[in-house]
């Protein structure tokens, strides 16, 4: 059974990221006094009385509002209401009970789900202010709750109310085997198009306007293949162009993203070719030593001859140089030519960069490797490896025990590495070395 789902609504700027923050723990949703900063859906997964639930921060609603991103957070924002179990119906005591909040009750209360409503901005201790009474005109069936999310006052009472709402069986599903999927790229390489296309529903905002998706994003998808954590990042801009808070927040939950991740799709853009800036945000998987997929979107729309898809190739071979492991995947998130193909890609990269060798198989190995070719001398003085062992995955990680640090240059790791990748394949993943000298008797200094 999966956990149940409990998302935050409300009008924008009433409170609801601080609230997120502060019952799951940390500063996951962007908490900015501008309106209209949460676009999309947010998930974490909240834990109260040792009732594990997924909580959902959505974008500020405004029923009556025709701009297009307004238009696609309120869509978002029903999407999470039709999937939630419970509802937090999050209102400004400040503000007052406004035009809007009416209309969002109304919308709250043909959606059947269990409402709370939480009067937010409450933060003096004492008497509840006048204003406070107004939201019981709401007309909801469990009472409204004070609480100043800044302070966490009043937190108590509404997850004791949260809990009320859920039904009794427990919740006892565990997220192994799901595999952590960070979409990676400038903007409008197509992010969340992808996404939007592997889940087969429109989960995330997709516009033109550049910087759209801000938050990292977490979409959830199970199906034949397995199941799937997809994290949406903001488009991730030259570090010139970083200038509001708000985006600087974004490159930061970017590279979050990354690290959270198991695998990283590099999205490029067709048109476009790997540009300086592809290059450094792969660069960014590949010191994380994630598994990766670089995937070229946007096929459709270039006109092709028998030699585009190698010509193409080359380019960007020559351009990630560093990562010629990643396997290279044409796609179209518009037509969604190719991208299931994309599922048993992430589970076979993820496969490889969990892989552990034995110690006996790799020094096999590495033996043949020095037969064939004989490690590096200077000034009459040859490299002796003594032997290998793997000592982590994700990414594997090998410690190789030789005579001589100096001596064991980089041609020669990358020689063994390529030895490593014939033999046993490691397709889409990096490879850590750590070399460690020994004395002569490969024994002690």
């Amino acid at each position: 059974m999966s956990k149940p789902i409990v998302a935050i609504v409300g009008r924008p700027n009433v409170g609801k990221s601080t609230l997120f923050n502060k019952l799951i723990g940390e500063r996951r949703s962007i908490v900015e006094d501008t309106p209209g900063v949460t676009r999309d859906r947010i998930y974490a997964e909240a834990e109260w009385s040792d009732r594990r639930f997924l909580l959902v921060d959505t974008g500020g609603i405004e029923p009556k509002s025709d701009d297009t991103i307004l238009r696609q957070m309120r869509r978002q924002a029903n999407i999470a209401i039709e999937t939630a179990d419970v509802i937090i119906f999050m209102c400004d005591v400040r503000a007052g009970l406004v035009a809007d909040d009416r209309d969002i009750a109304v919308m709250l209360k043909k959606s059947g789900k269990p409402v709370i409503v939480v009067v937010n901005k409450v933060d003096r201790v004492g008497d509840l202010p006048f204003e406070f009474y107004e939201f019981y005109e709401l007309g909801f069936e469990r009472e409204p709750i004070a609480l100043s999310s800044l302070h966490g006052t009043g937190s108590g009472d509404l997850l004791d109310a949260v809990l009320e709402c859920f039904s009794e069986e427990e919740d006892t599903a565990e997220d192994e085997g799901v595999i952590n999927v960070a979409v990676i790229g400038k903007p409008n390489a197509g992010k969340s198009s992808i996404i939007n296309r592997m889940c087969g529903e429109e989960r995330l905002i997709v516009s033109d306007i550049a910087g759209t998706t801000r938050d990292a994003v977490d979409t959830r998808v199970e199906n034949k293949h397995g199941v799937f954590n997809f994290i949406d990042t903001a488009g991730i801009r030259r570090q010139s162009k970083v200038e509001d808070r708000i985006e600087k927040y974004s490159v930061l939950r970017a590279k979050l993203a990354v690290e959270r991740a198991d695998v990283c799709l590099i999205m490029v853009d067709a048109a476009d070719g790997v540009t300086e800036q592809d290059e450094r945000i792969a660069g960014l998987a590949h010191e994380a030593g994630k598994a990766s997929i670089i995937v070229i979107n946007k096929w459709d729309s270039i006109e092709k001859d028998n030699s585009t898809t190698n010509t193409f190739n080359r380019e960007v071979r020559t351009a990630l140089a560093y990562m010629t492991y990643a396997p290279i995947a044409y796609v179209s998130a518009k037509t969604g030519q190719r991208v299931e193909n994309l599922y048993e890609m992430i589970k076979s990269v993820h496969a490889e960069s969990s892989r552990r060798i034995t110690t006996g198989m790799l020094n096999d190995v590495l033996n043949d490797a020095m037969n064939r070719v004989q490690p590096p001398s200077d000034k009459g003085k040859r490299l002796k490896i003594y032997y290998m062992t793997q000592t982590a995955t994700n990414p594997p990680t090998f410690v190789i025990f030789c005579n001589s640090e100096q001596l064991f240059h980089f041609s020669y790791q990358r020689y063994i590495e390529n030895c490593l990748r014939d033999t046993f394949g490691f397709v889409g993943t990096p490879i850590r070395f750590t070399i460690r000298q020994k004395g002569e008797d490969g024994t002690g200094n």
